[in-house]
């Protein structure tokens, strides 16, 4: 087996040319001494970047290659999956093979930023979800939390980055859920009451990051390089910095430039084709990193490009603290209504290195707002000690309610002065707010309990509503007073929309207590725009008024109409032949011409519609497909992941109630495939759903007909999915329902345009914004639910070279599991043979070696080798071509792994 070449890190050549690898640590830094680490780790990172698959960090590689080379930041990124659920635009690898693959294109797009250390977690890419609760499911919390714990406790990282938390719209789930650990992981390392087995067993030490932040701002900005002083944030307390993709590298060119050529590495994703970057500085954008939390001070108005840098990285500004002083608030909540008060903690920690002295806080606080406290910290702040200051603020009693505001302090010492915020809510004593969809539900919870409330402003609370039909609404009362209340809520709603009353009473709401009034809402204009066409970007504006005796307060939501359709009984003379005959769907024609992501259309170059019937044990679905272009066909080897190419996706959730897409079903469907010895035949494929594979395993009995025109404008997909193959049985008052159909013109599996019925932003990943159907007259056989099928194999680290090479240098062992003792794994007598290496290995335990033949960049020839305890083995690992230079080897056992790498004579 020989794996490809991909770009070696510097520090990795040199390790495999010979050189020592304690030679190649970088030296510990005043911050790393302070917050601990373990003694013998080789590397020392600056930054760390937390994601879920390869390429999620490409947004911000220019980012990270400026600070690198300018201020010699060393980053590294955490991959907790190698992506092998995507899609592969160059090849028919997919599984762990593709994983491979996507690594390498992973290194040698971060190598191009000057990154270096990649850190993969072995979890399984399983699809594209908009779920974090099933992501975290199947991934497993506590120990992918572990993973990320041990990497940043042995990597000693001053900023922790990840990506947007948040159940925003269209917002992949793996995503929220990496950044969820992100999180969680930016405390867990720093609590030693986390994980104790890391410090008991394995040596290491609590480590405090100094900052975490997020990609993106929410808000707007002018390209150019004044981007990051111009950026408004939606949320004004929003803490967000700016670094301008269009500052020149050492090479001459712009790191926009940087930033595409490293993009294009990414080739089974089909970015080799990524479009230029601008050249006009005017129109160069911005990388954007909103502050979710920081343990040391900063400059909010700091536009400079290391402001993110400053007290972590590097020095705060003239007249600042010195480098690893703490400060940072924390209050007893986050929600305060007008007239209450809230505790407010200033805390700040010394310098390992030196005491503050005559160390003083003032608070900065919104006008008309008071405090009570002293800010003097009495002394000084011996070097490495923390203290803290007290205060009780007092919002005033006419305080505007559903605001953020930034309590601030200041703190003042001989040595500098520095400053931290902290945001609030101010909200009425008794607020009413929409019901969440269950999975903002539980991120609201989660962002609640880790700290970070404040994060719940990002997402737009909204329900869809089935067109010309009803639906309960229910609106959440919560009583943040100090007295009981009693009220009323008014829902104010839209031209279209009625609800059975106008205004509900709530009595006897203890303080601290939670309740909820609920509607019952009916859309009574069926003519009304549905899915993103309608109202504003798909949303129709509501209003939630909640009045008690001190007040009144009014909170936005918005209803989204998905469209409906009523489903008959297919004709007698129904054949599955391509061909709508008159009375086979007496139903309405749906119209599947709506865009939904993609390039805007017009009816010559992509545009759809169909009908849709039922028999006794199936469903029928007519689409006909008007198209300009037929993009790229796929072998029938390839009959996957049909949103790469022209195909029809056909979505039924049984029950019109599913949370994600584990209990609904999928099939993708092309209209041909390039097999002419067969007459390029149509094929389908189950993706993303309860069960994932080819049609005929997966989908047992269903049939499919592909009719395409000649010459080409466009081509019919005619299909009976059988009641049986669904996930559940259907309810036929309410049967979820969506065809989406994607168009591409191009040769290079890409697809332009993204069509459907009921569309909105991410929409295949969102089964509350599908259509919904209703069945008269189908009863449905009784059956039990079918649990979800998931994939459950993902490359390993024990199996990828490229990861044995880094993990040899950096001391991080394979897939960041626990790090067996150097001694664990003795390889002696390792040279060239006729054939191959030979070496010989003992171990002082049972376990696993696999071996790989290096020539410093491509394995040439892999064995894998069982040990028991105190034997020694003599083996070739086989080499047919080329000439290695070293020999990798990791060494796995109960769970532990260790990586090592020898020259070879």
């Amino acid at each position: 087996m020989r794996i490809k070449a991909f770009l070696l890190p510097t520090a990795l050549a040199l390790a495999l040319s010979g050189v020592p690898a304690a030679a190649l640590a970088s030296p510990a830094d005043a911050a790393a001494d302070r917050h601990g680490g373990r003694a013998g780790d080789t590397v020392d990172l600056d930054v760390l970047f937390v994601s879920a698959h390869p390429d999620d960090e490409a947004g911000s590689l220019a980012t990270l290659g400026q600070w690198k080379e300018k201020y010699g930041a060393k980053a590294g990124v955490v991959t907790i999956t190698r992506g092998e659920g995507g899609g592969n635009a160059v090849g028919l690898e997919e599984g762990p093979p593709l994983g491979i693959i996507r690594e390498r294109e992973e290194r040698t797009a971060i190598g191009r930023a000057g990154v270096e250390n990649l850190y993969n977690l072995d979890r399984v890419d399983f699809w594209y979800t908009a779920s974090a609760p099933l992501s975290e499911r199947i991934w497993g919390h506590d120990d992918t939390l572990g993973q990320i714990v041990r990497v940043i406790r042995q990597t000693r990282p001053e900023i922790v980055m990840t990506m947007n938390p948040s159940p925003t719209p269209g917002n992949h789930g793996n995503h929220q859920q990496a950044a969820r650990f992100a999180a969680e992981a930016f405390h867990a390392a720093a609590d030693p009451k986390a994980f104790p087995e890391q410090l008991r067993k394995e040596g290491l030490k609590p480590f405090r990051a100094a900052k975490f932040l997020r990609t993106g701002g929410t808000g707007t900005s002018a390209a150019g390089p004044e981007c990051a002083s111009s950026f408004v944030p939606t949320v004004p307390t929003d803490q967000v910095f700016g670094v301008w993709e269009g500052t020149p590298s050492a090479s001459g060119k712009t790191w926009a430039e940087i930033e595409v050529d490293a993009r294009r590495e990414y080739v089974t994703q089909g970015w080799a084709g990524t479009a230029a970057a601008p050249t006009d500085p005017t129109k160069m954008r911005c990388d954007f990193y909103t502050l979710v939390d920081s343990r040391v001070p900063y400059d909010p108005a700091d536009a400079s490009p290391e402001a993110i840098l400053r007290g972590s990285v590097l020095p705060n500004a003239a007249g600042g603290l010195p480098r690893g002083t703490e400060l940072y608030l924390t209050t007893d909540r986050f929600d305060l209504a007008p007239g209450e008060t809230v505790k407010v903690t200033a805390h700040v920690r010394a310098p390992r290195d030196r005491a503050l002295a005559a160390p003083r806080i003032d608070l900065r606080l919104p006008q008309g707002w008071t405090a009570k406290g002293s800010g003097a910290l009495r002394g000084s702040v011996p070097a490495g000690k923390e203290r803290t200051a007290t205060f009780t603020v007092a919002v005033p009693a006419g305080a505007d309610t559903n605001q953020q505001q930034l309590v601030g302090a200041t703190l003042t010492t001989r040595q500098g002065v520095g400053r931290a915020d902290r945001a609030v809510r101010v909200v009425a004593d008794v607020r009413g707010t929409l019901e969440p969809l269950p999975e903002v539900g539980l991120f609201r919870e989660w962002a609640g309990e880790g700290g970070y409330p404040q994060l719940d402003t990002l997402i737009k609370p909204v329900l869809t509503i089935g067109s010309g039909q009803s639906r309960s609404v229910r609106v959440d009362l919560r009583n943040h007073g100090e007295a009981t209340r009693s009220g009323t809520v008014t829902l104010g709603l839209p031209a279209g929309f009625t609800a059975d009353a106008a205004t509900k009473s709530y009595t006897g709401l203890a303080p601290g207590a939670t309740g909820a009034v609920t509607f019952t809402v009916t859309n009574t204009d069926a003519t009304l725009p549905t899915a993103n066409a309608g109202g504003t970007d798909g949303d129709y504006g509501i209003t939630i008024t909640t009045t008690s005796a001190a007040g009144s307060t009014v909170e936005t939501g918005a209803l989204e109409i998905v469209p409906t359709t009523e489903v008959p009984q297919a004709g007698h003379d129904h054949a599955v032949d391509g061909v709508a005959s008159a009375g086979e769907y007496p139903g309405q024609e749906l119209d599947f011409s709506r865009i939904w992501e993609g390039q805007a259309t017009t009816p010559q170059d992509a545009s759809a519609k169909g009908r849709i019937a039922w028999t006794a044990d199936a469903l029928k679905v007519f689409v006909q497909v008007t198209d300009d272009v037929l993009g790229r066909k796929v072998v029938p080897q390839d009959c996957k992941r049909q949103r790469r190419t022209d195909s029809v996706e056909i979505i039924v959730d049984p029950k019109g109630n599913s949370t994600d897409t584990s209990t609904v079903f999928k099939a993708g469907i092309f209209p041909v495939t390039d097999d002419p010895a067969n007459g390029d035949p149509p094929c389908w494929q189950r993706d993303a759903d309860n069960r994932q594979g080819p049609g005929a395993t997966t989908a047992p009995g269903m049939t499919v007909v592909s009719k395409v025109t000649s010459p080409y404008a466009g081509y019919t997909i005619e299909a009976s999915i059988p009641f049986a193959v669904l996930p559940d049985a259907v309810d036929p008052n309410r049967m979820g329902f969506n065809v989406l159909v994607y168009d591409s013109d191009t040769q290079d599996l890409s697809s332009q345009s993204r069509l459907g019925w009921s569309t909105f932003t991410g929409v295949r990943a969102d089964p509350y914004r599908y259509g919904l159907a209703t069945l008269p007259g189908y009863t449905p056989a009784a059956r039990q639910p079918s649990a979800p099928v998931f994939p459950d194999t993902a490359a390993r680290s024990v199996h990828s070279p490229q990861t044995i090479a880094q993990s040899a240098v950096d001391g991080v062992a394979p897939a960041a599991v626990a790090r067996l003792p150097e001694k664990a794994l003795r390889l002696t007598d390792q040279r060239r043979v006729p054939g191959g290496v030979k070496v010989t290995l003992r171990a002082d335990r049972s376990g696993t070696a696999y071996l790989y033949a290096w020539d410093g960049s491509a394995a040439l020839g892999d064995r894998t080798v069982e040990l028991k305890a105190n034997r020694s083995v003599t083996v070739v690992v086989p080499v047919t071509s080329g000439r290695p230079t070293a020999l990798l080897a990791a060494y796995e056992s109960h769970g532990a792994a260790v990586a090592r790498s020898l020259p070879l004579r």
